[in-house]
């Protein structure tokens, strides 16, 4: 098993969705986060002062699935999230070493 981490603009996490659902992928966790990369952040005008803004807002969506699948969910993020900008974002896969079902005690590929 997998755990498929990517960071996302927030304007693409509802393409990201329909096309997970669509690849029949239904659980994802999505968390609002902030942070900084090659963007460095960028400078903005607010009641005529302007001010940095070092992190910028990102979705931070993350997936677990059987190990098969993890490379096809990469590329449907990828496909679905890319704007061809700075700031698309990044995925990360991690190796999961175990998962369990708090209601019915499945274990493994199962729990998914």
């Amino acid at each position: 098993m997998q755990r498929v981490m990517a960071l996302i603009k927030p304007s693409r996490l509802e393409n990201v969705r329909e096309a997970l659902h669509a690849s029949d992928v239904h659980g994802m966790t999505v968390s609002e986060v902030k942070g900084y990369g090659r963007q460095k952040g960028h400078t903005e005008i607010y009641r005529g002062a302007e001010y940095a803004v070092n992190f910028i807002p990102k979705l931070k969506l993350e997936i677990a699935v059987k190990a098969d699948q993890a490379d096809n969910i990469v590329s449907i993020i990828r496909n679905a999230a890319e704007s061809g900008k700075i700031g698309d974002g990044k995925i990360f896969v991690f190796d999961l070493e175990q998962v369990t079902r708090i209601r019915t005690g499945e274990t493994g590929d199962t729990a998914l």
